[in-house]
């Protein structure tokens, strides 16, 4: 089926501003439903009216919630501003408000009640996780090259944000992933030896680096279990292993541990902070290990383990 001439020049467009290849997929899956849900009109022809009754169908109808309605929105606006060069204005409809949660953590416990519950990389994932505060993707896109066992460090290559940081490296896990280390060489060999053998990256590292890419410092720490085909640039290539096939793992150990509350890749990232804090842990060292910008956004943290409420005692402790 050829694909659609009006899709094609919003893929451009995202790529062209180094857009993720995670939010072209949901951008575009948002442009579709829009044009479909209106009868395959053209966006040029529709405007606010359309924009407005899409998204309250979504609010009122599919009772999206407000990160979803909120990411739809981007989406449309993202289409009219840069592709149509419409810009959006006067819409009777504002980014909806998410409500403001507190993480769920994990003691140390139950991190190893689940870690009990996993085997071989999907364990040593969790425990990268949960020992150095990363989040699932980072962990998933750590190389060979990233791992730095004298100083104790692992260097995050462009986390959220587009930003590089440092954060430390437990002694407990540098045998474990010395073994993995082991495991990827042995994939690593199998590759060369068929003429293949060069690892998945952007495509600007990918012009700068194509002559280097083969080499074992550029190989993932969690490979793939096949070779795949590279989205942007064409070439045969081992990509990391996907967030899904981690996900699925965690759900089967989450149940398997017994622990009744709502843990996925993150809370591990959460507890890691939190923890921290607990043992007394400069909060703008926390920060920095996050790789947060905001120290407004670490300060949820101190919530979570109640340090503003001053050593309040409830009355019913005093009865």
């Amino acid at each position: 089926m050829k694909p659609s001439p009006f899709l094609e020049r919003i893929r451009t467009e995202l790529r062209t501003r180094h857009y993720s290849l995670k939010t072209e997929k949901t951008y575009l899956y948002w442009v579709r439903f829009f044009i479909h849900f209106h009868n395959k009109k053209h966006p040029k022809d529709m405007g606010n009216p359309e924009i407005e009754r899409f998204l309250n169908y979504l609010a009122t109808t599919r009772r999206v919630s407000a990160a979803t309605q909120n990411q739809a929105l981007c989406a449309l606006v993202f289409m009219y501003r840069h592709v149509i060069n419409q810009e959006i204005e006067g819409l009777n409809y504002g980014y909806a408000k998410r409500p403001r949660n507190l993480p769920t953590v994990l003691s140390h416990k139950e991190v190893n009640g689940v870690l009990s519950c996993l085997s071989g990389k999907y364990w040593l994932i969790t425990a990268i996780l949960y020992g150095c505060g990363l989040r699932v993707n980072e962990a998933l896109r750590l190389r060979i090259k990233d791992i730095d066992f004298d100083n104790k460090s692992l260097f995050v290559f462009r986390g959220k944000g587009q930003k590089d940081r440092y954060t430390l490296l437990p002694t407990s896990l540098i045998d474990p992933i010395q073994k993995q280390i082991e495991k990827v060489k042995s994939i690593h060999a199998i590759d060369l030896s068929e003429g293949f053998g060069l690892s998945s990256v952007p495509s600007a590292l990918f012009r700068k680096y194509q002559h280097s890419l083969s080499q074992f410092s550029w190989q993932y720490l969690f490979p793939s279990t096949t070779r795949c085909v590279h989205p942007y640039d064409g070439y045969e290539c081992r990509h990391h292993i996907h967030d899904t096939a981690y996900s699925k793992q965690l759900r089967l150990a989450v149940r398997k541990s017994g622990i009744h509350k709502r843990v996925t890749a993150h809370t591990f990232r959460h507890s890691f902070a939190t923890n921290l804090l607990l043992s007394g842990t400069d909060i703008r060292t926390v920060q920095d290990l996050l790789g947060h910008s905001d120290l407004r956004t670490t300060e949820i943290y101190t919530h979570v383990i109640g340090s503003r409420r001053a050593g309040t005692v409830s009355p019913m402790d005093r009865i």
